[in-house]
């Protein structure tokens, strides 16, 4: 079976100090996620986190992203 994944996604990439430093913030990203029912794709390479969001459903980004986006960079703030 052929999966088509979508164009459009939100990216970012987020680096730190240290793998503990970054495991922190995936955790964190894992709070949020649940509590928004939206749940992104994560990469970790030691300090670095890479995400991703898209909603699967609509295959495109949307509002959701954009809030999960928005929720995860305030906790670096």
């Amino acid at each position: 079976m052929l999966k088509i994944e979508p164009m459009e996604k939100i990216k970012k990439e987020f680096n730190f100090k240290s793998f503990l430093e970054a495991m922190d913030f995936v955790q964190k990203v894992a709070v949020i996620a649940e509590k928004l029912n939206h749940h992104p794709d994560i990469i970790i390479k030691y300090n670095q986190v890479f995400i991703e969001s898209y909603t699967h459903d609509a295959q495109s980004v949307t509002k959701k992203d954009h809030q999960l986006i928005a929720a995860i960079e305030k906790i670096l703030e």
